[in-house]
């Protein structure tokens, strides 16, 4: 007699997007975060991406894997271009692979998971204000609501706030830093709107520290509140119904 044959059902997807970065800490990083995930949810295959300078590009991934359903996390704080350009890019691309492949919303701007993640990377619990430091946009939206998580931590904590930027328009970290001890801080902290160290972060520290700042956050990597938001994002579209085909 012939026994039939088990079929083992497979996995949802869940593949990250990150922008990926010359400085080979970010993409460490960024794998941590992505085995941080996989330990999460066993019962997800999760795989980390980069939009540029790492490897392996999204559509790679995408190609690589089995299965019907995808969800795509883009690891992006604000919704600027390649969150409206890039990504959806890489969804038309995706259109001719067997998958059901749907983007996620980018982290931020001020969930309450990312808000407990950056008081989380923030050390001290003495500091009297807090800047948080970006890596800037010329996206005059996606600025506003990087200003809107400023505002967000800083009545979280109960601090004066401001917001600061590494490159395009805004103040940068030691002008902020500057701002609030003229308006009599003396013990601010740097807070980082950062997923992954680079040359941006590294200057935003190094100018706030210059500035007065007496003490700043590391990026936010894989803390575990970072963690249990992108499950969140992510489950919410692996739980969507599946088209029905024409």
């Amino acid at each position: 007699m012939r026994s039939a044959r088990l079929t083992t059902p497979y996995r949802p997807a869940v593949v990250l997007v990150a922008h990926g970065s010359r400085d080979p800490r970010a993409a460490v990083s960024t794998e941590a975060l992505a085995r941080a995930v996989r330990r999460a949810r066993p019962d997800w295959t999760v795989r980390a991406s980069y939009l540029d300078h790492d490897g392996p590009r999204p559509l790679d991934v995408l190609a690589a894997l089995p299965g019907r359903r995808v969800a795509l996390v883009p690891l992006l704080l604000t919704a600027a271009y390649h969150g409206r350009v890039d990504l959806p890019a890489v969804i038309r691309e995706a259109e001719p692979l067997p998958l059901t492949v749907t983007a996620t919303d980018v982290l931020g701007p001020a969930s309450p998971l990312l808000l407990a993640a950056l008081e989380r990377r923030l050390p001290g619990n003495d500091l009297d204000a807090v800047v948080l430091a970006a890596a800037g946009t010329r996206d005059d939206a996606a600025r506003e609501t990087v200003a809107e998580a400023a505002a967000a931590l800083g009545r979280r904590l109960g601090l004066p706030s401001a917001v600061s930027y590494a490159s395009g328009p805004g103040a940068r970290s030691g002008e902020a830093v500057a701002r609030l001890r003229a308006a009599g801080a003396r013990r601010v902290g740097v807070a980082a709107y950062f997923l992954a160290p680079g040359l941006l972060y590294d200057t935003a520290v190094r100018a706030a520290v210059e500035a007065g700042a007496v003490t700043a956050a590391e990026p936010l990597g894989d803390a575990p509140e970072l963690v249990r938001l992108i499950g969140a994002r992510a489950e919410a579209v692996l739980n969507e119904p599946l088209p029905v085909a024409a």
